[in-house]
């Protein structure tokens, strides 16, 4: 993701419908963070089964929106579920570019026994 250097990253840490688009996700943002879109910061949005992510940038007469959705498994997200966290630039590349720290519920690990 082409983000700017100091970007400040807001994740709602309640639950989304991820069927919003960007003029309902501008509006729960300038309702629930009293921010507004202009601020140039990123917002974070997480589904209900928590195995996708939405994020919703401003900038230049624009808006940018990136969906991330996992096949297995689930982000791991904090247990509060109320209000909102800044997060890292550094935390929020880790959460759109990798899927190595996500819960995979019931699955067993991989036993290799013979290798050719």
């Amino acid at each position: 993701m082409l983000i700017p250097e100091g970007v400040r990253v807001h994740l709602y840490c309640g639950i989304t419908d991820m069927r919003k688009s960007i003029n309902t996700l501008a509006i729960l943002v300038h309702e629930f963070f009293g921010m507004a879109l202009e601020s140039g910061h990123l917002f974070l949005f997480r589904s209900r089964c928590g195995s996708k992510l939405k994020a919703l940038y401003y900038e230049e007469f624009s808006f940018t929106l990136w969906y991330r959705r996992l096949e297995k498994g689930k982000f791991i997200f904090p247990r509060n579920t109320q209000g909102h966290i800044e997060l890292t630039k550094a935390h929020l590349n880790w959460l759109m570019a990798s899927n190595k720290y996500t819960f995979h519920p019931g699955e067993e690990p991989a036993i290799y026994l013979d290798f050719h």
